[in-house]
């Protein structure tokens, strides 16, 4: 864009030059020499604002592009809290995963997960925390706060997979169903799914996801570094070192594991 700017602009220039000698030449006069010398001002003037512009432009598309998430380089601190686990509390790797209900993204990497801990079964724990979209996923919290409700009675896994496995179907009384279906105690769901304690343990899960930066669905941690390749080779490629500095007795790089 700029050599040819400026291309066009010598041409005027010189255009504008010949025009005005020729003036000159016509008039040989000095209020012709003074025209000829106030044009090639004014000229250059605009020619110099012009290269200003085009060099702020240039910088600004040479600036660095800031990315969007969780930083990939960065070990972030994710407290597992009242989070509901699966596999050893005790086990090495820790895998976070922020997840919304009504995903299809999620209920496609829930294989992915159950994957990855079958590889590991003794060395990994997943942590499951809400993260509803509700922008563009209206049934997500209420379906969030239905499983939170259903962990009161320590039945959130059974009412996890329901939910996945029924995404087309998280109405009211379909969730309602749902936990029947699993056994629950109707009027104590009922009443949980109204309680500020239930409905707080999913905003908890909500403002720790934004404070480390998550912006969509699902967001996978292990050991506090976000999986930037969802798949099982991906998560080999964060979880090997962690279980080889393990076995040669270097602590390991944890920033989930906080409870």
């Amino acid at each position: 864009m700029r050599p040819t700017v400026r291309a066009r602009a010598a041409v005027f220039l010189a255009g504008a030059v010949v025009l005005a000698l020729g003036l000159a030449a016509c008039r040989s006069n000095d209020d012709a020499l003074n025209e000829v010398r106030e044009q090639q001002r004014l000229i250059l003037a605009k020619l110099n604002a012009l290269d200003q512009k085009i060099d702020k432009v240039a910088a600004r598309s040479a600036a660095p592009v800031r990315s969007v998430g969780p930083d990939p380089e960065r070990g972030y601190n994710l407290p597992v809290g009242a989070s509901p686990t699966r596999g050893p509390q005790t086990a090495p790797v820790t895998i976070v995963e922020f997840s919304d209900y009504q995903c299809p993204f999620c209920a496609r990497s829930e294989p992915l997960i159950k994957d990855a801990l079958s590889v590991y079964p003794n060395q990994t724990r997943l942590v499951y925390k809400h993260f509803p979209l509700s922008a563009i996923h209206p049934q997500a919290l209420p379906a969030a706060i239905a499983a939170a409700a259903a962990q009161k009675q320590g039945k959130f896994w059974e009412m996890h997979e329901k939910l996945f496995a029924n995404q087309r179907g998280l109405a009211p009384e379909q969730i309602n169903e749902y936990a029947r279906q699993i056994g629950l105690d109707m009027k104590r769901f009922e009443a949980d799914m109204q309680s500020d304690e239930v409905k707080a343990a999913v905003q908890e899960d909500i403002q720790l996801g934004q404070r480390v930066g998550v912006r969509g669905t699902p967001t996978i941690f292990v050991n506090g570094k976000v999986l930037q390749n969802r798949s099982l080779e991906g998560f080999k490629q964060l979880i090997d070192p962690i279980l080889r500095d393990a076995a040669a007795g270097q602590p390991a790089s944890n920033a989930s594991k906080g409870s």
